[in-house]
């Protein structure tokens, strides 16, 4: 399981857009915590801590403790606004969580020995199709990641989810069917090799079926 993130934040007295506005031009990022019995909080959190935590990764996928003026309550990261053109926070939703609370989130997955990997060794390129999986977790769970070794695919192979062992404690919101992962590609060589092979082979029957017709009695 993934260690949870530590994040300060004021307590915000106004609201509305004026009030946004002037929490942004103090390198401040506005946002509402929501959720459980108690009423929705408006509160500030630093513009400089909270970038550091988002390039970090897994912001939206890890638990969070949330001191606001010296209390902690646990949250999760449900929707970050941005601006248009910086593409910088500018609104946060954070949901609070009880320790029975189950919850979707989108779990990244990680391909372990793709060094050692046999069908890339022969020149096969992996393709992510699915680089985050949506998990039903125990709030006090979260999954950092989830693994699959992909030592033993060759060339052509399916990776899908049902060579990944899951955490305990969740499960996949996609229900009856095995779906895909990823997939080992030939390589774009060897790909046009074949085809042109298939051309070669197509060509020479028809020259074949031709000299037939040639040399047909009239």
């Amino acid at each position: 399981m993934g260690d949870n993130l530590s994040l300060s934040a004021t307590v915000r007295e106004n609201i509305g857009k004026g009030a946004a506005r002037e929490a942004r031009r103090n390198d401040l990022v506005p946002g509402v915590i929501y959720g459980g019995s108690e009423e929705p909080l408006n509160i500030n959190v630093k513009f400089n801590e909270l970038l550091k935590k988002l390039n970090a990764g897994r912001f939206m996928s890890t638990l969070i403790n949330l001191t606001i003026e010296g209390k902690t309550v646990q949250v999760i990261c449900r929707e970050i606004q941005k601006h248009v053109v910086k593409d910088l926070p500018t609104h946060l939703d954070f949901m609070r969580l009880s320790k029975t609370a189950r919850i979707k989130l989108f779990i990244p997955v990680v391909f372990n020995n793709q060094d050692i990997c046999k069908g890339i060794k022969r020149g096969g390129v992996l393709t992510v199709v699915r680089p985050e999986v949506e998990l039903l977790v125990n709030a006090m769970e979260i999954p950092s990641v989830l693994e699959v070794d992909i030592e033993d695919f060759e060339v052509g192979d399916t990776i899908t989810i049902s060579n990944i062992v899951l955490p305990s404690g969740t499960e996949t919101t996609i229900k009856g069917r095995d779906f895909v992962i990823a997939n080992i590609q030939a390589p774009s060589g060897l790909k046009s090799s074949e085809n042109e092979g298939g051309d070669s082979e197509d060509s020479a029957t028809d020259a074949s079926e031709e000299e037939k017709e040639d040399n047909a009695p009239e």
